[in-house]
């Protein structure tokens, strides 16, 4: 079975990983003592409820503990809700994360796509987005919106989300709104729904959130939901296996929660580098999109990349070197990457081997 996503070290032989985009500042300090320290309790279950873990989620974002679910990571939570609504219709903006449409198929509901414009950016236009539905005549039961979007980077504001999810309302969609990324942005909270779905008593959303890409805890697996709906989050806890957190993970998120410090050194990583990296691709020769994530995608123009599938990916991993080819996702091709953001030196390395494949063409 042929890998689907980025971070697959496992089968190709790699020195320098660009296809995953984790935080390149690595695990907080403060989480992997965490780690360590709950390893004394291994003996024990953990606790099925994650109480604690979801107490200080709630103090964090100011709302009711008893919104709050745990998963093993975001992709667990999307089958979860899925497999609790049971949707008939459901939506996909494309391109977009793959696990949604695994999930939806899982429970054989019939997909639609959306399909986002190369020629528009592949921005996404919520007032179009609106007339397409309307103009469709299918009764959607169920949208995933990821914001910012995974592959293309790009965020969608607080205000432009309301009035869509405003019009799901009214049309009795069900909304899962992965904002797994949004720690990354500038000004994160300009583009989270977090403060509207209190504000205006919203029960047709599911909010996923994950520890994993800011904290860079991808092996530990932890993600969580915010959803206002209790029936909804009963139905949840009552299809999952009662211990699918570990207490690790969970001792994990309980410290990465104070690590204020360490997620703002995040964003002026990210500020600095992505600028710096957006213009050295740029002026490589590639056509790179305007990502505000931690993550760039840009599109390979080469006269031979447009003949040979996945070409700089090949060329790039024959120097050790793996980069997430997009050609997966629907909509795109295999002239289509995105890569993660990393420390300056390790850029640096990353485009100086860009460099001299691109000069002598191997």
């Amino acid at each position: 079975m042929e890998y689907q996503h980025g971070g697959d070290i496992y089968t190709n032989h790699v020195k320098i990983d660009y296809s995953a985009n984790i935080n390149p500042l690595g695990v907080p300090k403060g989480v992997a003592e965490a780690i360590c320290g709950a390893v004394a309790d291994c003996d024990r279950y953990p606790d099925s409820q994650s109480a604690s873990l979801r107490n200080k989620l709630s103090k964090f974002h100011g709302v009711s503990e008893n919104t709050i679910v745990c998963g093993n990571g975001a992709a667990d939570l999307i089958f979860q809700v899925v497999f609790t609504r049971k949707p008939k219709e459901a939506l996909l903006i494309a391109p977009s994360f793959l696990e949604y449409e695994q999930a939806l198929r899982a429970v054989s509901c019939h997909i639609s796509y959306y399909d986002l414009k190369a020629e528009e950016g592949f921005l996404l236009n919520v007032e179009n987005l609106i007339s397409w539905i309307q103009e469709s005549n299918i009764r959607f039961q169920m949208i995933f919106l990821c914001n910012p979007n995974n592959p293309t980077g790009f965020a969608i504001t607080r205000e432009r989300m309301e009035a869509f999810l405003e019009f799901c309302r009214t049309n009795r969609i069900f909304c899962v709104v992965d904002e797994c990324f949004n720690e990354f942005l500038e000004e994160p909270k300009r583009y989270s729904i977090l403060d509207s779905m209190s504000c205006l008593e919203w029960n047709h959303v599911f909010l996923l959130k994950a520890f994993t890409k800011i904290y860079a805890m991808a092996g530990i697996r932890l993600g969580y939901g915010i959803c206002n709906d209790g029936k909804i989050l009963e139905q949840i806890h009552s299809l999952r296996q009662p211990w699918s957190i570990s207490s690790l993970a969970q001792a994990a998120g309980e410290a990465a929660l104070s690590e204020t410090e360490y997620v703002e050194n995040t964003r002026k990583l990210m500020r600095k580098e992505r600028d710096f990296m957006k213009g050295q691709l740029s002026s490589l020769g590639f056509h790179v999109f305007d990502s505000m994530a931690n993550y760039i995608f840009f599109k390979d123009e080469r006269p031979e990349a447009l003949v040979q599938d996945k070409l700089l990916y090949h060329q790039m991993l024959s120097k050790q070197v793996l980069i997430r080819s997009c050609g997966n996702y629907r909509g795109l091709d295999g002239t289509y990457y995105r890569i993660c953001i990393k420390q300056r030196a390790e850029n640096e390395e990353f485009l100086t081997i860009l460099k001299t494949i691109l000069e002598k063409g191997e």
